[in-house]
C-alpha cells in the first residue's frame, strides 16, 4: 500500500508542478480576473465561446473588463488542473487513512495537511478573484501552492525506502537557514509580480537610466497594511518609486540565497556530484542545488534583459519551485543518510 501512496504522490507532484506553472501563466498574462466569477468562468464551466454567449457575459459583468476568451483559458485550465489535484489529494488522504497501520506516523501527518492546504487553497483562488488581485491574498496563495509541491515531495521521499543511518551531510543550522531564505524569496518574488515591479528596474548592472540607487520608497512598498481591500490591482497601485523598492530588495535578497545555496551546496560535497544515477538513489543534492540556483540566477538577469518574455518569467517560476524541491531533497539526505566518499 505505501508503495500505491507513494505513486500517487508522483502524479501529484507532477500535478502540483503543473499548476504552478498555469498560476505562473495566469498571473504573468493579466488573466487573474478574466472571469469575474468563481469557480465558474462568466456561469460556464468552462469559459463563453459562441457569440451569444460572449455577448451575455460581457452584459452581466459590464463592470468589469470586456469578456477576452484568450484571457479566460488560461485562467480556466489552472482552476480545472487545480482541481484535478484536490481531487487527487482527497484520494491520498482516504487511501492513507484506509491503511494507516502500514504509515509513518509523519507520512499520515502530511497527508492530512496536504488535505488542509487545499481546502485553503480552494479558498484563496475564491478570495484572488473576489478581491481583485489584492496582492497580500497572491503571495498567500503563491506560497500555498509552492507548500502543497513541498509537501507532495516530501511525502514521495517519506514513503521511500528506508534510508541508511549516518551523520548528517551539512549543519542543520545552515541547511535551514538556506532553505529558508529561498522559500523568502519565492515570497518576494511574489511580491514583487503581484505589485507588477518587475519592470521597475530594467537595465544592469544598474537599476534605470544609468543609476544603481534611484529614488525608492521602501516603506510604501514594503507596508503591508497600505493597500486597501477591494481596490483593482490589475496592473498594480504602487507609484515607481514603490516598485523600485521591491525590485531592488528581490535582487539583492538573491544574491543572499544564492550565497546560502552554494555554501550548503559545499557543505553536501561528500555526496558526490553526479545529478542523476541508477535509480536515483545516489543522486547528488549538492549538484542540484548549485544547477538550480545557478539557473534561477540566470533566469532573473533574463527576465530584466529582454523585458519580462512570457515564457522566461513563467520559466522563473518554476525554476523557483525545482530550487524549493531541491532545498528539500538535500535537507532529507543530509539529516538521513550517510555521507559517501565523494
Amino acid at each position: 500500500m505505501k508503495i500505491q501512496i507513494r505513486t500517487l504522490a508522483a502524479a501529484g507532484l507532477l500535478l502540483g508542478f503543473f499548476v504552478v506553472g498555469l498560476g505562473a501563466w495566469t498571473r504573468l498574462a493579466d488573466a487573474g480576473l478574466s472571469c469575474p466569477d468563481w469557480p465558474t468562468c462568466y456561469g460556464h464551466l468552462t469559459w463563453p465561446t459562441s457569440p451569444d454567449e460572449i455577448a451575455r457575459a460581457d452584459a452581466l459583468y459590464a463592470d468589469d473588463a470586456p469578456y477576452s476568451v484568450a484571457l479566460a483559458i488560461p485562467e480556466m485550465i489552472h482552476r480545472i488542473v487545480a482541481g484535478a489535484l484536490g481531487l487527487l489529494v482527497l484520494g491520498l488522504l482516504i487511501l492513507a487513512l484506509r491503511h494507516r497501520t502500514g504509515l509513518t506516523r509523519r507520512a499520515l501527518t502530511i497527508t492530512s495537511v496536504l488535505a488542509g492546504l487545499i481546502v485553503a487553497q480552494a479558498t484563496f483562488g475564491y478570495l484572488t478573484v473576489s478581491l481583485k488581485l489584492w496582492p497580500h491574498i497572491v503571495v498567500t496563495h503563491l506560497l500555498g501552492g509552492f507548500s502543497v509541491l513541498a509537501l507532495l515531495f516530501w511525502l514521495w521521499l517519506e514513503t521511500g525506502p528506508a534510508p541508511r543511518s549516518g551523520p548528517a551531510g551539512a549543519p542543520r543550522i545552515l541547511a535551514w537557514g538556506a532553505l529558508i531564505a529561498v522559500v523568502l524569496q519565492i515570497a518576494l518574488g511574489g511580491w514583487l509580480s503581484a505589485n507588477y515591479a518587475a519592470l521597475a528596474c530594467t537595465e544592469l548592472p544598474g537599476c534605470r537610466q544609468g543609476a544603481f540607487w534611484p529614488p525608492m520608497d521602501f516603506a510604501s512598498g514594503f507596508n503591508l497594511f497600505g493597500l486597501d481591500i477591494g481596490v483593482n490591482y490589475l496592473g498594480g497601485a504602487l507609484s515607481q518609486e514603490s516598485r523600485t523598492a521591491i525590485h531592488i530588495v528581490h535582487r539583492l535578497w538573491a544574491l543572499v540565497v544564492c550565497a546560502l545555496v552554494i555554501t550548503w551546496a559545499w557543505q553536501l560535497r561528500s555526496f558526490g556530484w553526479r545529478l542523476l544515477a541508477p535509480g536515483g538513489a545516489d543522486a547528488s543534492p549538492a549538484a542540484w542545488l548549485l544547477l538550480l540556483v545557478g539557473m534561477q540566477f540566470s533566469l532573473g538577469l533574463l527576465n530584466i534583459v529582454l523585458q519580462l518574455p512570457l515564457g522566461i518569467a513563467v520559466a522563473h517560476n518554476l525554476g523557483a519551485a525545482l530550487l524549493l524541491l531541491a532545498g528539500v531533497y538535500a535537507l532529507h539526505r543530509s539529516s538521513t543518510m550517510e555521507a559517501s566518499p565523494a
